[in-house]
This record gives C-alpha cells, structure tokens and sequence, in this order.
C-alpha cells in the first residue's frame, strides 16, 4: 500500500496550493467577516477545472481519481473552511448524486453545467424534525397529473448552498407509509419551479462564505423526469452518497488542522518569551509535535478511505473513520493552536480562532460523529 502521490497528483496539488496561496488565503478573513458567498473564487475554481474534479470529462469534469480530488479539497479547506464546504457540497453531494443516480439526459441537462462550474449545486436531505433520522422527513412528493408531475410540500434546514444554487438535489415522501423505501430524489430548479422558497439562511459559528439555508415548499410542481432512479431508492441513494462525501469531509478536516499547524509554526518561531523565541521550550514542542502527528494519521485515514472506493470495494467503515477522526483531530489541533497563539489566539488578529470555528462543524454535518461510531461498530459486528 503506497499513498506516495504521482507526478500527476502532485501537479494538482501545486496548482491548487499556489491558487489558494495567492487567492483564498488572502480573502479569506473577509469571507469569514462579511459572510458573502465568494462568487468570483468559485469562478476562478470553476476556470481550474476544480468544481467538478471527479467527474467524467464527458459530463464537464476534470476526471481526477479520488486521491487527487481529497487532496485538492484539502488544500482549499486550508484556506477557507467556508469554501471547501461549498466544494464538497457541490460536487460529492449535488454532482455525485446526479452523476451515480441519474440517466444520460439528467447528466447532460445537469450535471455538465455544474461540473464545468456554471451553476451551483446543493443537497436537500436534512429537516428540523430528520437529521441523523432520516427516515422521519415529513416532505413529501405526490404523484399528481397521472403520474407525469410531482407536487412537493415540506421544508429542509442546514443546506449548504441552499440560497445560492441552480440545482437541488430533493429528497422526499413518495410513499409516507413506507419507512425508508418510501424515499425518493429528485432535481430541483429553484429559479424554474414555482413554490420553491428560502426562508432564510442560518447564522453560524463558523464554515462563513457557504449559506446554509432554509427551504420550503408549497405547492411546487417538478416533472416526473426529474426524479432520479426508480421511486423508493432515495434513502439508498444518500447513503451511497453520503459515504463518498464523508471522505472530503475528512479532506476538509486533515487541510484545516494543516492550517492551524502551519500558523502556530509560525508564530511560535517568531514570539519571543525569556529573551528566545517560544519554539525552544518543549512544551510548546511537544504540542506542535502533537499536532503534526494527528495530522497525518488523519491524512492517512483520508487516503485509505480513497483507496479502497477507487479499487471498487466496499469503504463504509474506512470512510467514517477517515471523516471521525480527521473531524476530532480538526478541533483538537485548533485548540492546540489557539494555545501556542496565547492571548492573541482568542482575538480577530490572528486566524487560529477561525480554525477552530470551521473545525467544530465537521463533527456534526454529513454524519455525527455519534453516528459514525455507530457505523464503524456496525461494521466491525456484521
């Protein structure tokens, strides 16, 4: 097992290093103070080929293997929690939904434009009442007009790009009755089907520049067309592809805890305490070197995870270890961080404190990581 990365995978990862060097890093404080949806970074991803880097060149994407696209997510989470939570939800959510569920017209009138970075996407599964408990939604899709059209009502929290996307990907009730088999998904046009509303966006602790909105849904009328697979596959089809995406999130997690570990290098090489610089103390030593080891063991777990979706074998446990533990470390390493930062590591003036507000979310959306454990022991008992 070599996780040493090619030539190949090595030259994305420079070109998506230098980018967030010179691009994310210094926008970056303002994207977590104005909260704004950074549209012409998007833009200059999408000009990149990075917002539909795992997709088929035939649909607009880059074709990158998986190595190449969790290590190019970690390197924009190094620079924004925010943005590479607009990726991930982008394409391991809306593209990759569409990508393994949908037919060949859904793809070509979808998933092209937003592989190629023209439109945003976003994934609407999560309700006030259905987080973790999925099958306890309570939006539903009616079969009306014999069948040809879906009248959808109901509501969704927590979507990321919610406000701000040209598709949703919907999940609802198409038989209330039926538990999880009665879930299906479907393709939503905000801008095209009547009844779609935003209620709002939330207020967040950290993950700033990605809105996470409030849907709703009166009336709204989407055809029978847009509805992915066969009705009652749905819960399936967010299963499938909620364990693809937690491996981004732990990309998310390993280039946040990067982050943190680089800027505590720094600092801790240029503060000066007693006449040397704080470095020389082996306690700050050990906490760096404590950080640096959670990092990669998180990095790792990434890449294991990667590995074995990419060789076609089975990866439920090895991606929520991967997404649980690069979660942890993320907020442990952050912590850390603020530490070596001191009193400064509390304040605006320094970006330790926003680490470790991006860190937390990681441990809550695509899987809890009170969940993961579950899964992971699931999978050890089965």
């Amino acid at each position: 097992m070599d996780f040493s990365p090619t030539q190949e995978q090595r030259q994305i990862q420079e070109m998506v290093s230098e980018f967030v060097d010179d691009e994310v890093k210094p926008r970056a404080a303002e994207i977590d103070e104005t909260d704004e949806f950074p549209w012409d970074l998007v833009d200059e991803m999408a000009d990149l080929g990075l917002m539909g880097m795992p997709i088929p060149e035939q649909y607009g994407g880059a074709e990158l293997d998986y190595h190449s696209y969790a290590m190019a997510l970690e390197e924009i989470s190094r620079g924004s929690g925010g943005l590479g939570t607009i990726v991930a939800a982008h394409i391991s959510l809306a593209c990759n939904m569409i990508y393994e569920f949908g037919d060949e017209a859904q793809k070509e009138t979808y998933l092209t434009p937003l592989a190629e970075g023209e439109e945003i996407g976003a994934f609407a599964l999560s309700e006030a009442g259905a987080g973790s408990d999925v099958p306890a939604m309570d939006t539903t899709a009616e079969p009306v007009d014999g069948g040809d059209t879906y009248l959808v009502n109901g509501g969704k929290l927590w979507i990321s790009n919610g406000s701000v996307a040209d598709t949703v990907v919907l999940f609802a009730k198409t038989d209330p009755e039926a538990g999880n088999k009665g879930i299906s998904s479907f393709v939503v046009r905000p801008e095209e089907d009547d009844g779609f509303i935003v209620e709002g966006t939330e207020h967040k602790l950290g993950d700033k520049g990605c809105p996470t909105a409030e849907l709703r849904f009166d009336d709204m009328r989407i055809p029978a067309d847009r509805r992915l697979g066969e009705e009652g596959r749905g819960f399936v089809h967010a299963l499938k592809t909620l364990n693809g995406g937690r491996i981004t999130i732990a990309a998310r997690g390993v280039g946040i805890a990067q982050a943190a570990l680089d800027e505590a290098l720094q600092y801790a090489q240029d503060r000066e305490q007693f006449d040397q610089p704080i470095s020389d103390f082996q306690a700050i030593q050990h906490k760096l070197a404590d950080m640096d080891t959670k990092t990669q063991a998180a990095r790792l777990l990434m890449h294991q995870a990667a590995d074995k979706k990419m060789a076609g074998e089975s990866f439920v446990k090895e991606a929520a270890q991967a997404k649980l533990y690069a979660s942890e470390v993320s907020r442990e390493v952050a912590n850390e961080g603020i530490q070596v930062h001191g009193g400064y590591g509390y304040t605006k003036d320094f970006p330790a404190e926003r680490f470790y507000r991006d860190a937390k979310l990681n441990e809550i959306y695509e899987g809890t990581s009170e969940v993961l454990r579950n899964t992971i022991a699931s999978e050890l008992l089965d």
